[in-house]
């Protein structure tokens, strides 16, 4: 099964390299352009995904958060504000999606992967957690003691990002831009076939063009690829699986299929 996701932020990300920037005020613009980008792929390719909202992308960008639900994909909670998550944003953010989707929030991204407490969304009514990054990275992702593959904690579904077996070489948004889109494909079919499912995750501002984006210190790893590159890259991705025939499931539908612990 295929499970894709986007972490559906206003676009903070100058502010992570110390440039003065208002993600709602200037960055929603860029956020809603990838987000309408991103859904013209997937109706065009007919696959389904999990859009993780943050509350200030949704309150800020009510037709796209309408068309996102006509269109037939999963809204998850992505806390409230991406740039100052706080733990009280777990319950509130799932509130708050509830009232303005009029649908059961069952899945929850911390902003960044950043910890959160199991006990506290279980609490909450969540099913399922996506906030973990199995790899090998030294610095925000270091976890190469966890499962790689989802797991359960508590009642909570624990839906970690694809890592590749054996050395956990991370198949996250910034792979997709920097590979070779050839070993990026090839290690993607790898992990699949090994584990059974394969979890992704990136972002809307990435498919906007961030190479016009002028002096908010945009790393180049980051600006590579961006724009109409990365939907050509990401429909490669998809066209793949489909003609090895893999189900894409959002992650609300991939819970259900899991034997819940008694």
């Amino acid at each position: 099964m295929i499970l894709l996701s986007f972490d559906t932020e206003e676009f903070d990300l100058p502010c992570e390299h110390g440039v003065e920037y208002d993600p709602i005020g200037q960055g929603m613009a860029v956020s809603v352009h990838g987000v309408g980008r991103i859904l013209d792929l997937l109706k065009q390719e007919g696959v389904r995904a999990t859009f993780f909202c943050t509350t200030n992308f949704a309150t800020h960008a009510p037709e796209i958060m309408e068309r996102i639900l006509n269109e037939g994909h999963e809204v998850a909670s992505h806390g409230c504000n991406h740039l100052h998550p706080q733990p009280e944003d777990w319950g509130k953010s799932k509130q708050q999606l509830e009232a303005m989707t009029g649908r059961k929030v069952n899945g929850y991204r911390q902003p960044r992967m950043f910890p959160v407490s199991d006990e506290e969304l279980e609490r909450l009514g969540y099913h399922y957690n996506s906030s973990l990054n199995p790899a090998f990275i030294p610095g925000r992702y270091m976890h190469i003691s966890e499962p790689r593959t989802p797991f359960w904690r508590g009642k909570v579904l624990q839906i970690p990002a694809s890592v590749t077996p054996w050395f956990r070489f991370p198949l996250f948004w910034l792979s997709l831009h920097n590979l070779p889109l050839w070993l990026y494909k090839s290690w993607v079919r790898w992990t699949w076939r090994h584990d059974g499912q394969f979890v992704v995750y990136n972002h809307p501002w990435e498919f906007y063009p961030l190479k016009e984006l002028h002096g908010l210190k945009i790393p180049f790893i980051i600006k590579r690829n961006s724009g109409e590159a990365l939907v050509e890259r990401l429909r490669e991705v998809i066209r793949m699986f489909k003609q090895e025939g893999a189900a894409f499931v959002t992650y609300e539908e991939y819970t259900q299929k899991q034997q819940k612990p008694h």
